[in-house]
């Protein structure tokens, strides 16, 4: 009897345990797809697109563009100064290599034409959410979002 009452007693913790990890893993994968971990977007095209990110100061606006066309990117900076309203900017251009795991590698070695001997390199972790595209700094974490979702809004 003893044994008939363990084993019925074992089976029901076992399907409750299951239950629990069907939810644990749900709310598990909701959290990787909102930090842009596990994606595959190996599929998602990212030629001609644009991204842009948009720093505020107090004195001035940095506002900063990623032009992808192929392998080869563009990448502008502007500096908008809120005191006089002038309007500066340097034009980069280089080259990307995108990996199979979401990554995606800027290295602009000229400037406005001209070789540099530091060329400006970019780490970039390609994420979705909420069917935009981004693009995030893996070292500073700084968000690039698509151009097209700003036009949007």
């Amino acid at each position: 009897m003893k044994k008939i009452i363990f084993s019925i007693v074992f089976c029901f913790s076992t399907l409750g345990l299951n239950a629990q990890y069907g939810s644990i893993n749900a709310i598990i994968q909701k959290l990787e797809e909102r930090r842009g971990i596990n994606q595959n977007l190996s599929d998602v095209n990212i030629d001609d697109r644009k991204f842009i990110l948009i720093k505020d100061f107090e004195d001035h606006t940095e506002r900063s563009f990623i032009i992808i066309k192929g392998n080869l990117a563009t990448y502008v900076e502007m500096f908008d100064d809120k005191k006089n309203g002038e309007t500066s900017s340097n034009v980069f251009s280089g080259d990307i290599v995108r990996s199979q795991h979401n990554i995606i590698s800027l290295r602009a070695d000229k400037l406005e034409g001209k070789k540099i001997a530091l060329p400006v390199t970019k780490t970039l972790l390609m994420t979705k959410q909420k069917k935009f595209l981004y693009l995030i700094d893996v070292n500073t974490k700084e968000r690039w979002i698509e151009e097209s979702a700003i036009n949007q809004k």
